[in-house]
């Protein structure tokens, strides 16, 4: 009895989001408890990902974010480039999110899985940055970026190097095959499973880069 009642604790304490596409590459599970950086009101984050096949071709996007409750992001720009914030640019434009597994963490924000899909570049074998900003929450509130500290390299634009950010890239692998970077086949960490967090603190101050816990 007591097992029974600890598993079905435990299947309430993650959320799982269908993607739109293939996974190519995630950074890891929305952490949802540690921290989080802005992306809007002029910052912009941008995190690594890995591509191996070539012709590998972006179709979408899943990211964990924070946000106030009762809030809901309706799109931010997405860009791909060849550095952070920049280099050549591979793909640059609005994308539209669906916002879903939504819960509260011990801060008092909600914890959310956003997926957009979009029509991406086909890119070369090689290394990515993910840029995101400009988000557009529907009452003008703060979003952030939840970190997640995963394999990426990661970059704030007032700021600099940061921990990274938890995402997964959606796209088609032109060798068929759908592992990391379109390399082996495997099993992909869901980019929308986080652990809850108990309790309730104040909320962060709203206009600052990052949460500031």
């Amino acid at each position: 009895m007591k097992i029974a009642i600890c598993l079905a604790l435990l299947l309430l304490t993650v959320m799982v989001v269908p993607a739109f596409g293939q996974f190519i590459y995630s950074n890891g599970p929305i952490n949802g408890t540690t921290d989080g950086w802005t992306i809007n009101f002029g910052f912009v984050v941008s995190d690594t990902f890995p591509i191996t096949a070539p012709g590998t071709t972006v179709t979408g996007l899943e990211f964990g974010a924070w946000l106030f409750p009762g809030d809901v992001l309706l799109n931010a720009q997405v860009s791909i480039t060849s550095s952070e914030f920049g280099g050549t640019t591979y793909f640059n434009g609005v994308v539209n999110f669906t916002q879903s597994a939504c819960s509260g963490n011990q801060y008092g924000y909600n914890v959310c899985a956003e997926t957009g899909s979009f029509n991406g570049p086909s890119l070369a074998s090689g290394t990515y940055w993910v840029d995101l900003q400009n988000a557009v929450v529907n009452d003008g509130d703060p979003i952030f970026w939840d970190e997640n500290s995963g394999p990426s390299s990661a970059s704030e634009n007032s700021v600099g190097t940061v921990p990274s950010e938890a995402f997964s890239i959606l796209g088609s692998c032109s060798d068929g095959q759908s592992g990391p970077g379109c390399g082996p086949p495997s099993v992909p960490e869901p980019g929308s499973i986080f652990l809850l967090a108990s309790g309730m603190l104040g909320l962060a101050a709203i206009f600052r880069s990052k949460i500031g816990l």
